[in-house]
């Protein structure tokens, strides 16, 4: 995605399925294949298919803290391994689990590079469930982006609202607040949702909405208006204007929070060093374990570049992919490739054929 536009410049689902299966009427065998594969091929998973985002939504929750005063850029928060705070709920940090120790003394900045859960626990807690969700909807998640492509799903932001729709007027309790800092509990969002969220963190928290169409050209040559192409898409789509509060993003928490994204990539001790620490282009990134059902987990990597002057914002999610780390070497092969670091030894053929088509 162009950070600054929206522009959706590639946008692939796998598996995905031959068109020409359906060209004249599909074989029920063929179909049988499709339907039947528990993959689905046939569904859009970038637009129509949400997943628990993990620890690629801890920016929101950096932005939120800040900005509501429940920490600062000096905010150093003691990661002791296992949170404590509730009797009836003390989940641990990642770091814990893996090697049985915390983090230690972390601020905003060192806790994205390491992705410290107990940091985004304490900062959530401190500020509450109702300002992660004003941040959250602010950067566009929880809520149907507007692509030009039917079927697009909603996703689910967690929340005290959504809790009660969800599960039968649940109540909400600390313990929600803190799984939803970390992307987990109700949260499920779309890759798409997520490519946008990245690139408004990239280009400063300016609003933007995604989009597939570049220009229309009318029958007499004239071009159709921004404007005219939202509102017949609108009025196709049955999609509806989502009203959300303007923001202005302080620039010097998103540096920070940005600070940390870089450090993922290029700091020996960040999640992703080991898939750009030879890359000749500086990213901001971060990756991503998501808790799934059947004791999966889905792995993500949401990255963009270059990070001094952003072009571009990235989103790979692999469902049931293990690591975020894995999905990183996607995003440095698709950045690769769009700013032209794989063209060394392009030839091109310049020969050509006759042609002929004839039309009945």
């Amino acid at each position: 995605m162009n950070v600054n536009s929206g522009e959706i410049l590639a946008m692939a689902s796998c598996p995905d399925y031959n068109p020409s299966d359906f060209v004249g009427g599909i074989s029920q065998s063929a179909w049988n294949g499709y339907t039947n594969n528990e993959a689905k091929p046939l569904v859009d998973k970038a637009v129509q298919n949400s997943y628990s985002p993990g620890s690629t939504f801890k920016m929101i929750t950096a932005i939120a803290g800040l900005e509501s005063g429940a920490i600062n850029l000096n905010t150093r928060i003691n990661d002791t391994g296992i949170y404590t705070k509730y009797r009836d709920y003390q989940p641990r940090c990642w770091v814990y689990n893996d090697y049985h120790v915390g983090h230690g003394y972390l601020n905003v900045s060192g806790a994205i590079e390491k992705s410290c859960n107990y940091f985004f626990y304490e900062t959530a807690d401190r500020m509450g469930i109702d300002n992660l969700v004003r941040f959250a909807k602010y950067f566009g998640l929880g809520g149907k982006t507007g692509v030009e492509l039917q079927g697009e799903t909603s996703g689910v932001l967690a929340s005290k609202e959504n809790r009660a729709k969800l599960h039968n007027n649940a109540p909400w309790s600390a313990g929600h607040t803190l799984q939803a800092a970390i992307g987990q509990g109700d949260n499920e969002f779309s890759p798409v949702q997520m490519a946008k969220y990245i690139s408004m963190l990239a280009n400063g928290g300016k609003k933007i909405k995604p989009t597939i169409v570049k220009t229309i050209r009318n029958a007499d040559g004239s071009e159709a208006s921004r404007e005219e192409i939202n509102k017949f898409v609108k009025l196709k789509l049955g999609i509806e204007d989502e009203e959300t509060e303007d923001i202005a993003i302080n620039n010097s928490y998103l540096n920070a929070i940005l600070q940390g994204m870089k450090s993922v990539t290029s700091d020996t001790s960040g999640t992703a060093y080991v898939r750009f620490k030879d890359f000749n282009i500086s990213v901001g990134g971060k990756t991503g374990s998501a808790e799934a059902p059947g004791n999966k987990v889905h792995a993500w990597f949401v990255g963009f570049a270059p990070f001094e002057n952003p072009e571009i914002a990235i989103v790979v999610m692999v469902e049931n992919g293990g690591h975020g780390n894995y999905t990183a070497e996607v995003v440095r092969d698709i950045m690769a490739e769009y700013f032209g670091m794989n063209t060394q030894n392009v030839e091109e053929d310049m020969s050509a054929q006759a042609y002929v088509q004839s039309f009945n």
